[in-house]
């Protein structure tokens, strides 16, 4: 995937989206266009949402519209302001500006007078069936539905009814009040669907107001109206509700919305339901919504991702007719590019063993110069003391090592990054065997920029004992070990592919000058993969995550 990421990128045709929105300008259908995006405060958004965002805030920017933010709040027992704040967070994390920001609730009256017109027109009934039995009678796909015995109330009885159950003289359940149209259409959703419910439960911003309350299928698109949706813009699951979309708004006789599905985003080793991540919160699997291992925006934040990289995953993804999955190295592979060009680096050892360099000069310390970023040759560089005494990662020596192996090994040289050439000489073991310490001698005319250069075949990074830094480091990897979760097996449960190494942790010692960064992004622990300071981390107690390795595990 590395190599053909890496390709020179083609000129870009336009997507199906993009073609309607260029026909309909050309056709001076509309003057401008005006998208929204329309989530359900019922929990936070995560990396499918984030696609959605950038796809109609993108298109809307690119043809100069503009995009409503409108909350679907229509069902008060699952929502919460808590969500609300952390959906406009996000949004405006990823970049975009939203032109209005709405609710549904903005515009109850409205939607309660529509469905008394419908009433009115013989298109809609109040139902006192339960909703099993409702479900019971609604037929399956070869066999037509049967009719509520309270389908041919009158139009008087029906508005009675309808502003009784708006006054409270009914309780959850009691009644509810349903389109009529056709028991027996082969379109599941026309078999009469339900318009309004009782829901005795206070409403983060209407409160005690209604009682009663819109079902999506009713409320979405008379919203879109309302506000002159010109691109309703959805995933393909609702590509079924298109035709019911439809008929709301030709029998209202409204401005003609319309909606468009595309593809929504599936990813390997990921789950999207909100009802199982919910679940992960409340059971502890994670710590919480904003666990670095969970798929949300405020997760990948947490985590270190970019709204940069996000955005770039989004394009890259593209936009499609067909559900497909998605893997998860490319938004890897996205954050990678992202973060190569910008971040800063830095020398941490995460797995260390002592080495010793017996002909360096005891108690003297050397300052070695590097630039925080290769790729800003003129950019601002940092101090790294050099010592006797040093940390390198266990695994950058091998006693019996392979062929083509060019770490340090029994009598070989390796380059200490920025600094001298050193030469194994010895190591020293414990009465177990393990290796404690390892011996070398150094080059004193190998310093770079300092003698002759001459090359060798490896360069491995190391931290000097008397200078280094402690910090927690928190190795994240990914929540679950089947890729396609979507694809189970029917005897097993999603939480039995949890993967138990998705959060493993480490002592990292660290050059000293990574506790002076202020870029606020994920840096470069050089060799190893790219690190944010957490949101729990203090100066006594330094917390990193890890963002990506610098490479695929998997």
């Amino acid at each position: 995937m590395e190599e053909i990421l890496k390709e020179p990128e083609k000129e870009r045709s336009l997507n199906f989206l993009e073609e309607i929105i260029e026909n309909d300008l050309a056709a001076g259908k509309y003057k401008s266009i005006l998208t929204r995006f329309p989530p359900e405060p019922n929990g936070y958004l995560h990396i499918g949402h984030a696609k959605s965002i950038c796809l109609n805030f993108g298109l809307a920017q690119r043809y100069g519209g503009a995009t409503n933010l409108r909350f679907d709040d229509t069902n008060p027992a699952k929502e919460d302001v808590e969500y609300v704040d952390s959906i406009k967070e996000d949004i405006a994390w990823l970049g975009f500006k939203w032109a209005k920001e709405l609710y549904a609730s903005d515009y109850f009256e409205q939607l309660y007078e529509w469905a008394q017109k419908l009433i009115e027109k013989g298109l809609a009934y109040v139902d006192d069936q339960t909703q099993e039995q409702i479900r019971q009678t609604r037929g399956t796909v070869s066999q037509p539905g049967t009719p509520s015995p309270y389908r041919d109330r009158g139009v008087e009885e029906n508005l009675k009814l309808f502003a009784e159950m708006r006054e409270g003289k009914y309780s959850d359940g009691e009644k509810v009040l349903r389109a009529k149209i056709d028991m027996a259409h082969p379109n599941m959703l026309f078999r009469d669907p339900i318009l309004y419910r009782i829901i005795h439960t206070n409403h983060h911003r209407t409160g005690d107001k209604w009682c009663i309350y819109p079902m999506y299928d009713y409320a979405h698109g008379q919203s879109d109206s309302i506000e002159n949706i010109t691109h309703s813009i959805c995933t393909l699951e609702f590509d079924v509700h298109r035709p019911l979309y439809d008929w709301f708004i030709e029998k209202l006789e409204i401005f003609p919305s319309h909606q468009y599905e595309f593809a929504r985003l599936n990813l390997t080793y990921t789950v999207m339901s909100k009802r199982k991540l919910l679940e992960l919160v409340r059971t502890s699997v994670v710590s919480g919504w904003d666990d670095p291992r969970m798929p949300t925006i405020c997760g990948l934040r947490r985590r270190g991702y970019t709204p940069e990289s996000i955005r770039m995953f989004a394009d890259k993804v593209g936009v499609a007719k067909r559900d497909n999955i998605i893997d998860l190295s490319l938004l890897e592979w996205c954050v990678r590019e992202d973060l190569n060009k910008r971040s800063n680096r830095y020398m941490a050892v995460l797995n260390p063993v002592k080495l010793v360099i017996t002909n360096y000069p005891e108690g003297k310390t050397e300052n070695m110069t590097a630039l925080m970023n290769p790729a800003e040759t003129e950019g601002p560089s940092r101090t790294i003391p050099f010592s006797k005494e040093l940390y390198i990662e266990r695994d950058d020596f091998m006693e019996n090592p392979p062929k083509k192996y060019f770490r340090l090994q029994p009598g070989g040289e390796v380059r200490l990054k920025y600094s001298y050439i050193i030469k194994c000489e010895d190591v020293i073991k414990d009465s177990e065997g393990n290796i404690t310490e390892i011996r070398c001698t150094y080059d004193p005319t190998s310093r770079p920029g300092g003698g002759e250069w001459r090359s060798v075949k490896g360069t491995i990074h190391w931290v000097s004992v008397e200078h280094a830094k402690t910090a927690q480091v928190r190795l994240f990897d990914r929540l679950f070990t089947e890729a396609e979760m979507d694809s189970i097996p029917e005897d097993k449960q999603y939480t039995d592919f949890l993967n138990p190494h998705s959060l493993d942790y480490a002592t990292g010692y660290c050059e000293p000058a990574l506790f002076e960064d202020k870029s606020n992004i994920a840096v470069q622990f050089e060799r190893i993969g790219y690190f944010i300071k957490d949101s729990e981390s203090s100066a006594e107690n330094p917390v990193f995550n890890r963002t990506v390795g610098l490479k695929s595990a998997w």
